[in-house]
């Protein structure tokens, strides 16, 4: 299963999909390929990486990819996790499935340092389960 996570900038959302996918999948002992990509790429938000790490989950040494690097890779599907990014590439020609499925952009919200991670663990959690539904679909 070679599954391919988008959002516009690559700092957040499609990094905590890719992120998961490749946990919960080694977890499962299911083999796959998962990546991440931006129509947009900044870098991978620290706080993202905080969350995650508070998971379990070691990023390593992520970096934002643009969109372009994946174009000549076949993907099982490619998922907008953005309405952004699906307005930016309504049509992924290298996947064989495309979907839409969007999350709040935890990067957005406002308030106190601890209520801005709260935002970021909830979305996490949302896209660990997403992704845990996907991959049991697709397996």
């Amino acid at each position: 299963m070679r599954i391919l996570f988008l959002c516009t900038e690559n700092a957040c959302r499609s990094q905590m999909a890719e992120h998961w996918a490749n946990h919960l999948a080694t977890a499962g002992g299911l083999a796959g390929s998962f990546a991440s990509a931006g129509t947009n790429p900044t870098s991978p938000n620290p706080r993202m990486l905080q969350v995650m790490a508070e998971s379990g989950i070691d990023c390593g040494q992520p970096r934002s990819r643009h969109l372009n690097d994946f174009v000549d890779s076949s993907w099982d599907l490619a998922v907008t996790l953005c309405d952004a990014a699906a307005d930016s590439c309504p049509a992924f020609t290298a996947a064989k499935r495309f979907e839409h499925h969007p999350f709040p952009d935890p990067a957005q919200a406002l308030g106190s340092e601890e209520e801005i991670l709260r935002e970021f663990r909830a979305v996490s959690l949302q896209i660990r389960d997403w992704v845990a539904m996907l991959i049991e679909e697709m397996s």
